[in-house]
């Protein structure tokens, strides 16, 4: 089979090439999965270069996230028969033309999502959830501030938070990814973040702030959005895109009465597991409800500009690698 490997820690994706591998056999309880998707996400682009804080032994195959369909059964496989499409994490990663994956993380995919679709949904919904649900606990009408809308963690907050009754600002440097977000998710305000956001959260939110702010991007805007975030509120930390760990003065969240809310929605699940399998449940229960966005749908051996185009914060939604292109 083709699949992309990387063979060394390097910057640059220099230790990342396709190549053609033996394809793996299914050992006892997995299955093996014809890919048809697998989603491109900031994670994937950290392995190559050592810089998450899963390290895979070398060499692997990158690809979190991925759906296609079952070919090969492993021994006491009973829940699933070849044929079935499905979609989940995998043991052989994703960016390949075939995947193996434990049975027991994958799932049948959702009628309602074609392949791409499925390959981008868990994760960043699965993230969403814990935030908004487990971690801040939102109620209907709350006001909540998502930065990096455009991005899959973002924009799937903002389908979900609306989807819960809340009242979202959705924040971009982009004048023209927020025209799409507005026209395809209808947030009730947005806010280009160029230049400064305080005050416009503020006005949005009649002088209040916002109750939530979801921030996957760190920096200056998790600082500025401490200037503008509603007494009790909740700033939900998801991750550091800007390339900088912000610093809270805690003299901050003492006199203006807010909390901040680390979010890691696998990590949750490990510490709390009967609350991880209800928040897997309750992801594929809304799933006819979302509506999750793929961008860019590129053949394994675009599989560089595929990674560019997320890093560069070029998408609105999810990138996608299909195999099969």
């Amino acid at each position: 089979m083709r699949a992309l490997v990387v063979d060394d820690l390097l910057a640059d994706y220099a230790g990342c090439s396709v190549r053609d591998i033996p394809t793996p056999d299914p050992r006892p309880g997995e299955v093996l999965v014809q890919v048809r998707a697998g989603a491109v996400n900031f994670p994937d682009l950290l392995q190559t270069r050592g810089e998450y804080q899963h390290k895979p032994a070398l060499p692997f195959i990158p690809g979190l996230e991925m759906s296609g369909d079952v070919v090969a059964l492993g021994e006491g496989v009973t829940d699933l028969k070849i044929g079935d499409a499905v979609v989940g994490g995998a043991r052989v990663g994703g960016f390949s033309e075939f995947a193996v994956s434990p049975a027991s993380g994958l799932r049948l995919k959702p009628g309602s999502f074609s392949y791409s679709q499925a390959a981008g949904y868990a994760v960043a919904y699965l993230t969403a959830y814990v935030a908004l649900v487990r971690r801040a606990q939102v109620e209907a009408g709350e006001w909540v501030l998502v930065h990096g809308a455009a991005g899959g963690v973002g924009l799937a907050c903002v389908d979900l938070a609306r989807h819960l009754g809340c009242r979202v600002i959705a924040a971009s440097a982009s004048d023209d990814k927020l025209a799409i977000i507005q026209r395809d998710y209808a947030p009730d305000a947005v806010v280009n973040v160029t230049g400064g956001f305080r005050e416009a959260v503020k006005a949005i939110t009649g002088g209040r702030g916002a109750d939530v702010v979801y921030d996957p991007v760190g920096g200056d805007v998790f600082d500025e959005s401490t200037r503008c975030i509603a007494f009790n509120g909740r700033i939900l930390s998801i991750g550091f895109t800007s390339g900088r760990q912000p610093v809270l003065p805690v003299n901050l969240a003492l006199i203006k009465g807010f909390s901040v809310m680390g979010v890691r929605a696998g990590e949750y699940g490990r510490q709390f597991p009967e609350r991880g399998r209800e928040n897997q449940a309750a992801i594929w229960d809304l799933a006819a409800a979302m509506r999750p966005r793929v961008d860019q749908e590129y053949a394994l051996a675009d599989w560089r500009a595929a990674f560019d185009s997320l890093a560069n914060r070029k998408v609105v939604g999810k990138t996608i690698i299909r195999p099969d292109l």
